[in-house]
């Protein structure tokens, strides 16, 4: 029983898959030939190309007769299919610009031959950079880009270093002739000078010791004379008769020389007679040269 079978099976080792039709279509891009088999198609599919034809050679595939079709297409003008021994000859004559793709069917029973210009693929490729022009630039390695990140931290690391020290040497300081609004104890309670994000400027100055001076600021429309050092204490506001010389600022520091002494010395601890007159003559002597 088992050799009879094999005896069944010989015919279709020996001439592999039947060829049952071929539909052509021809289409505005392209040409495209369907072939279909009796079995899937498992033989080999070789070919050999000219400058007027492509010479297709289908292994262990057969045809029951010879078939011709001629085409008025611009990619194939003639297909011609003949049985040989042990394998089927396609024979397509084409223009020179027309080139041959051959592609099975994913169960194998058919076999696609399409027929299109050289330049298709070319021209898709080319619509394709042309719709998203990123695709043609050249690109870096990966090694490349690290070292590239590298290199723009390092020079921003550099950049803020030199516009701190810019900032720090270059930008003047907040100096005291012009200095935001403080606190300052009057002679009776808490007093105030507003704020209302202006500025407050001094206008005249004058140095007691090494630790007190007393200022004459300027804000807005207002003037406060102030005694400035261990703490700061107003001593008069001036919205008229402002003092508008030296001579006037030294004039109210006279006239308010015995009231400035009581203030120094509640906050200075008492001192020796001999210490105290040596710097009452400092302050003579700084008083002439001024």
């Amino acid at each position: 029983m088992i050799k009879f079978i094999l005896i069944l099976l010989i015919p279709f080792a020996l001439f592999g898959s039947k060829i049952l039709s071929y539909n052509i279509y021809d289409r505005t891009d392209r040409v495209d030939v369907m072939i279909t088999f009796d079995t899937p198609y498992k033989g080999t599919i070789k070919q050999n190309s000219s400058n007027s034809k492509i010479i297709i050679k289908l292994e262990d595939a057969n045809i029951e007769s010879s078939k011709l079709k001629r085409l008025s297409s611009k990619f194939l003008h003639s297909l011609t299919i003949t049985p040989m021994a042990g394998f089927t000859q396609i024979v397509a004559n084409i223009p020179k610009s027309v080139q041959l793709k051959a592609s099975k069917t994913s169960d194998a029973y058919g076999l696609r031959l399409r027929f299109t210009n050289k330049s298709v693929k070319k021209s898709q490729e080319t619509k394709k950079t042309a719709q998203n022009p990123l695709q043609a630039l050249p690109t870096k390695k990966d090694d490349e880009n690290s070292q590239s990140y590298i290199i723009v931290i390092f020079i921003l690391l550099i950049g803020i270093g030199v516009l701190i020290y810019l900032r720090k040497k270059v930008i003047p300081k907040q100096t005291g002739n012009q200095v935001n609004a403080w606190s300052f104890k009057e002679n009776q309670g808490e007093s105030q000078i507003p704020n209302n994000g202006e500025n407050v400027t001094i206008r005249f100055q004058k140095i007691i010791d090494s630790q007190n001076s007393v200022v004459m600021l300027d804000f807005g429309e207002q003037s406060f004379l102030v005694l400035m050092g261990n703490s700061n204490i107003l001593l008069e506001k001036y919205t008229d008769n402002k003092p508008t010389s030296q001579e006037d600022f030294e004039t109210i520091l006279q006239n308010r020389h015995q009231e400035l002494d009581q203030f120094l010395q509640v906050e200075e601890k008492p001192k020796e007679p001999i210490q105290a007159y040596k710097e009452r003559a400092a302050s003579i002597m700084y008083e002439n040269q001024a």
